[in-house]
């Protein structure tokens, strides 16, 4: 599999079988930290970490990886781009010095450009409409902890399901064949246009979409996926997500709505499960809320893998560099 030089904007622009490649040189790329091999697949290559967005794992994940690999990264946050200097022409310079180009931030039509006119590869570390590299370790996660194939596995996204996580989870279960439900009130559902696209092609990989608002739709899921009830930017609206969302929480309850003793859970973090955060703390006072998205009982219990999911963002990062921009000899 041949992916040197592609950038990594949406898993949209994968295959299945392509991110059947990403999967398993991730899960070797693990097996090799695990064992302190470090084969330098990007020595002397040169990284910049272009971030519109805060972050922690989004950004330690990458310079980790780069450096594991042998790169050398730099991280950018106070850019010229779009103030005193174009997007195109901030892209065309970062180009001639760097051999890849993460970007977090907010637009997809931004990190679209930075690909188009770089002309090295591009790596989205989030924007408002997709995080394809957490959906990468999301299914590693499920594969190590789900004993059985992707093609197999159903699994649940409760909550705001039009956030960028909502429509990469859909995406990527249906590249990949799996049964994938969005539980969520009817006015957070997907774009009717991606379901739509996702419900055909799922339906050419075995796999199938399934929208509901009723908790009932849980049953038989082998893993539950919940992700902040308000993205970055979006503060203004808490106390209606809040009304819309709080019948959504996971919660042990909701977790036996599936019959799976083993169902697990996920979550791509920072989570509010709990008042040890200033965010929390303030929710605790403007709302009344000791927990938002998820308890804290279900956040810290045997069925929650969000750790490993965590550490999984290294790996599955790692090897969309190495399999965009580095050697794999």
């Amino acid at each position: 599999m041949n992916l040197y030089g592609k950038s990594f904007l949406t898993l949209l622009d994968f295959s299945s079988e392509e991110i059947r490649y990403l999967l398993d040189l991730s899960h070797r790329l693990k097996d090799e930290k695990i064992r302190r091999v470090f084969p330098q697949r990007l020595k002397n290559r040169n990284i910049v970490l272009l971030f519109d967005k805060t972050s922690t794992r989004t950004r330690c994940a990458f310079e980790v990886a780069a450096y594991d690999e042998g790169a050398h990264v730099t991280f950018l946050t106070n850019s010229q781009m779009g103030k005193k200097e174009s997007l195109e022409d901030t892209a065309r310079v970062l180009g001639r010095y760097y051999d890849g180009i993460e970007y977090r931030g907010f637009s997809q039509e931004l990190v679209k450009s930075l690909a188009r006119y770089s002309g090295v590869p591009v790596w989205n570390g989030l924007t408002d409409l997709y995080h394809p590299t957490q959906v990468l370790a999301d299914l590693m996660t499920i594969e190590e902890h789900v004993k059985k194939p992707l093609g197999d596995v159903h699994l649940c996204y409760v909550g705001d399901a039009r956030n960028n996580m909502g429509n990469s989870l859909m995406i990527g279960s249906a590249k990949m064949g799996m049964r994938f439900t969005a539980i969520a009130p009817k006015t957070l559902w997907p774009d009717e246009n991606l379901t739509s696209d996702m419900r055909t092609l799922a339906a050419s990989t075995g796999g199938e979409i399934h929208l509901s608002e009723s908790l009932k739709a849980l049953y038989g899921a082998d893993a539950i996926y919940t992700d902040v009830w308000v993205s970055m930017g979006e503060e203004a609206h808490f106390a209606e997500r809040i009304r819309l969302l709080e019948p959504y929480r996971v919660t042990m309850d909701l977790l036996n709505e599936t019959g799976n003793e083993q169902v697990i859970f996920l979550h791509c973090l920072p989570s509010f499960h709990d008042l040890n955060t200033e965010i929390g703390r303030q929710l605790f006072e403007e709302h009344d809320l000791t927990e938002m998205e998820v308890t804290d009982e279900v956040f810290r219990s045997h069925h929650s893998v969000v750790f490993d999911q965590a550490e999984n963002r290294m790996h599955t990062i790692k090897a969309v560099m190495v399999a965009t921009l580095g050697s794999q000899e």
